[in-house]
Formats: C-alpha cells, sequence, structure tokens
C-alpha cells in the first residue's frame, strides 16, 4: 500500500470510529476498544494501519445499537454461526468493525457473551477515556488485551507478525505507566 492509500484507510477508520461513539453517547451506551485501535488509544498515536475496529459492549444494549448502526448507513455481515452469540459484524465504506458482547456469568465473572468458559479480568474494563485524533474512547485493560494475545496462541490460532510486536508494546505499557 502506498502512504496516501494507508492514510485514506486510516482517515477512513477514525471517521466511523468518531461515528461510533456518536452514536453510542447517543444511545447512552458505553463501548471499549479492543486490538490495535485500543493500543494506539492507550498510546495517543497511530502504530500501524488495522485491518479494521475492534469493540466490545454488553449484550443487552445488542438490538439498540444495531438498529442505529442500520439507520446511518452501517451494512451486517455475515458472522460464523459459531460466533452468532458472541458478536455483530458490520460494514461501513471500506471499514469492518466487529462488535463483542459481554455479559456476567451466573457467578457474577466477567465473560464474553456465549463463552463462559472465558473469563476476562475483572478490572477488564477501564473507567477513564483515552483520546486520539480529537476521539475520546474507553479502552480495554492493557494485562487483558495482552491476555487475550497469549490466549489465542493457547487456543491454537497462529501468531501473527503484529501480534508479536502488539504484544512487545503491551508489556512495555504495563511495565511503564500502568499502575
Amino acid at each position: 500500500m502506498t502512504h496516501e492509500v494507508i492514510e485514506a484507510h486510516t482517515k477512513s477508520q477514525l471517521k466511523v470510529l468518531s461515528e461510533i461513539s456518536a452514536i453510542a453517547e447517543g444511545l447512552d451506551i458505553k463501548f471499549w476498544l479492543r486490538g490495535g485501535w485500543a493500543i494506539d488509544f492507550l498510546l495517543g498515536k497511530v502504530t500501524r494501519v488495522h485491518d479494521d475496529i475492534d469493540l466490545v459492549t454488553w449484550i443487552q444494549h445488542r438490538e439498540r445499537l444495531e438498529n442505529e448502526l442500520f439507520k446511518n448507513g452501517y451494512e451486517k455481515t455475515k458472522v460464523k454461526k459459531e460466533f452468532c452469540d458472541r458478536q455483530s459484524d458490520f460494514c461501513k465504506g471500506n471499514v469492518e468493525i466487529t462488535f463483542s458482547y459481554i455479559t456476567r456469568s451466573d457467578t457474577g465473572n466477567l465473560i464474553l457473551n456465549g463463552l463462559p468458559e472465558w473469563v476476562w479480568r475483572p478490572d477488564s474494563l477501564l473507567l477513564q477515556t483515552f483520546i486520539l485524533h480529537g476521539i475520546s474512547a474507553h479502552v480495554l485493560n492493557p494485562t487483558q488485551l495482552l491476555e487475550e494475545k497469549e490466549i489465542y496462541e493457547q487456543i491454537g490460532r497462529t501468531p501473527r507478525p503484529k501480534d508479536a510486536e502488539s504484544k512487545k508494546i503491551l508489556q512495555r505499557i504495563i511495565d511503564e505507566t500502568w499502575y
């Protein structure tokens, strides 16, 4: 990709993220970034080209959020059957967006909806917001983000070069700035 194409792609994703932030605020729905954009918001700068935008919100917001995204020109894309309870995938222009849904298990643990065996850290959902290019967003705790990368490897997902780099960055964030 040329520099111009990379810059246009990043701008498109930031525009969509800004729109989603406004939609969520209008619905009084809180969401958290995960994946590469979460790292960028934690660092306060864009570090690389991102394939998509990964977001997390509570399962009880799913229907209202999906309806509002439709109204605002987002197209729902097909999700693998085994992931239907856990996420909704959307596309707007050339930007792909995944909303993962969280809930609490019967014992009160924070889990990905439909995946009770994957218990998240109690401190996964940071209260503070981070700002990047004028967009304010919550992000998942960097320790949670790092643990996710490690869990993916444990369940057999082949690590990608960007995963190794993300793990280094997350460990540095945790070591240097995390409380």
